[in-house]
């Protein structure tokens, strides 16, 4: 039986406004070397010998909600044994000339868990394959040498993104070659930034402070909730006058991160800070369009969390209560004003709109808090 590829969660996205989410860009808009995509085969024994000098980054936090069952990593070996064809693998080169597996990890992982079974605390995999009466219920160990070598000699087709490409280039090819169910841009920078950068979007997701201030709109699964933290650091980091374009400059936040891990006590501070501060002010409608005694709850809205998460991470929890009338009062004047709204609503990811909507806010601001 071909085993079909699901290395993927399978992930129904939310409702969100005002993400201008990049849908890519054509191909033909790249110079023909940006890609710096070369093919390699390697024999199942070469990579578990990578393994073991951690030539490989592999992130199990990321897999933890999508792990194969183990009769689908089974197919997979008996694919092996039948000599089937694999879908290939999709790795990107890091700054250290290690791989990083964008598409394949539950592939490479079967193949640990069934080669290397004795190193896990769990046994491994013993295959499950009933209609297979000499194979069921064993282990690689157990495999006669003809099949055992049949499984090490497997040749894997890797495609490998060289560490000099260009992050939007990265994400747009991924985007294109990924089988089965498709990676968020947000889960395959989570690969590419592994580091202090991806723990700490993690850890802020957790808190109930976000979770009541976003009101737990935001997905999980494919990491949406951890965008919109890495969109607050990266605004945060690098203020809108560095903004070009949003895939850059959110992996420029999470490198960033990584590189000076010791700024992340100060934006853990400024976050919650601000998470606090909005959800003070505004409740259930913090980040969301509405006006002033409006019920239901509008969608969450990305660029208003732009402006509204660093904006108001700058000023204290007594200046924000003290001055929280005169700040209702000059939003809900800039959600009336019809430009500020086609800035948050219309072709947001655009340079002009980022800008005009932060200089907007931060006029805003300065009248209510500064005054």
């Amino acid at each position: 039986m071909v085993v079909q590829q699901q290395d993927a969660v399978d992930a129904v996205d939310e409702e969100i406004e005002g993400l201008g989410e990049s849908d890519g860009l054509p191909l033909g808009d790249y110079p023909l070397d940006a890609f710096l995509v070369r093919e390699e085969r390697r024999a199942v024994r070469d990579v578990l010998r990578s393994f073991e000098r951690d030539r490989y980054v592999m992130d199990p936090e990321f897999q933890r909600d999508f792990i194969w069952s183990e009769d689908k990593q089974s197919k997979l070996i008996e694919s092996v044994l039948m000599r089937v064809p694999l879908p290939v693998f999709y790795l990107a080169e890091d700054s250290e000339g290690r791989m990083v597996v964008v598409d394949g990890l539950q592939r490479l992982s079967t193949f640990r868990r069934f080669a290397d079974s004795h190193k896990f605390a769990d046994g491994g995999l013993r295959l499950r394959l009933p209609d297979r009466p000499e194979i069921h219920g064993k282990q690689f160990s157990d495999l006669p040498p003809k099949l055992q070598n049949r499984i090490e000699d497997c040749n894997l087709i890797f495609y490998i993104m060289d560490e000099k490409a260009p992050d939007h280039a990265r994400l747009d090819i991924f985007d294109r070659v990924n089988s089965g169910q498709p990676l968020s841009r947000q889960q395959m920078r989570n690969c590419l930034c592994m580091g202090e950068a991806t723990r700490f979007l993690r850890e802020e997701v957790r808190t109930d402070v976000f979770l009541d201030a976003t009101g737990k709109s935001l997905n999980t699964q494919t990491m949406r909730d951890r965008e919109f933290v890495n969109r607050f650091c990266a605004f945060r980091i690098f203020g809108v006058e560095a903004y070009t374009e949003m895939d850059d400059f959110l992996s420029s936040a999470l490198k960033r991160i990584n590189a000076d891990p010791h700024i992340v006590g100060e934006l853990t501070l400024a976050f919650r800070n601000s998470m606090q501060n909005n959800l003070y002010v505004f409740g259930k409608h913090a980040f969301r369009k509405h006006a002033p005694c409006q019920e239901n709850r509008n969608v969450i809205n990305a660029a208003l969390w732009d402006v509204m998460s660093t904006g108001l991470a700058r000023y204290s929890p007594d200046v924000v209560r003290e001055r929280k009338e005169a700040l209702l009062s000059a939003f809900y004047r800039l959600m009336d004003d019809g430009e500020f709204q086609h800035a948050i609503t219309h072709s947001t990811n655009a340079v002009k709109q980022v800008r005009f909507r932060f200089a907007a806010a931060d006029k805003m601001f300065t009248e209510a808090l500064d005054a």
